[in-house]
């Protein structure tokens, strides 16, 4: 077993890692064939645990918790304990669709709106040649298609399944389903499909530089304000702690 470095912010546990170790752990659970859960944490996460102990629960219990978002950086670096890297979930999709091309890993895309994870799946496949795609469905968390859905990809036998369901329902599915799923690696990814896509547009290489992703998105979707919300809230409570 593989000993884990991690930096809990508000109890959330994080992995200190850098890109190329989550791809080596990743691969790791991919050869070993049991079911893994990674989670993306950023700050909404960390925010939303706080009074759902349903998904606090699913987030101390995932194999692979990855550090998206630059406010988790900054509450790493204020609270003492420093991450390594920030890992962004559409970063991640694309490290995983260029490891799965080389290695021959098969890819299973659910999620978004449809027609966006068809379109995913082509743009990765043009990123990466040979790319093995087992299948893509939109779909949704409702009970009533969970059967029809699992089923969809126990058929399929992917060694990857990427779930762009949102937080924390896309979570919360796979945490539920995951000994059903049949799949070595399942991993929550928000709206990496709509980026990569090109359904929705990713902030400028500045804007990511100094952690503005937020405002980008904000003036894109200006409808997102009240998640948005959650940002100010998380940097009250990680400085609450400290003190």
């Amino acid at each position: 077993m593989v000993k884990r470095d991690r930096v809990m912010i508000l109890g959330v546990p994080v992995d200190n890692i850098t890109g190329e170790e989550a791809l080596a752990r990743i691969e790791a659970f991919i050869e070993s064939g049991r079911p893994h859960q990674v989670v993306t944490v950023n700050p909404e996460f960390v925010v939303a645990a706080q009074s759902d102990a349903n998904f606090f629960q699913v987030l101390k219990e995932a194999d692979l918790s990855l550090p998206d978002g630059a406010g988790l950086l900054w509450a790493a670096r204020f609270l003492g304990t420093p991450l390594s890297a920030r890992l962004a979930g559409v970063d991640i999709v694309r490290r995983i669709a260029s490891l799965a091309a080389r290695r021959g890993y098969w890819l299973f895309l659910l999620g978004a709106a449809e027609g966006v994870a068809e379109a995913t799946a082509m743009r990765l496949g043009e990123e990466n040649p040979g790319l093995k795609i087992a299948g893509t469905y939109a779909g949704s968390p409702d009970p009533k298609e969970e059967e029809e859905i699992i089923e969809m990809i126990r058929a399929a036998r992917p060694h990857l399944l990427l779930v762009a369901y949102g937080a924390p329902q896309q979570d919360l599915w796979i945490h539920r389903h995951l000994g059903r799923l049949g799949v070595p690696v399942a991993m929550g990814v928000g709206g990496a499909f709509d980026f990569i896509s090109g359904k929705a547009k990713r902030a400028p290489r500045w804007m990511q530089r100094w952690g503005l992703e937020w405002l980008h998105r904000l003036l894109h979707e200006p409808w997102r304000w009240r998640r948005m919300l959650a940002l100010p809230k998380f940097a009250w409570l990680v400085i609450r702690s400290r003190r």
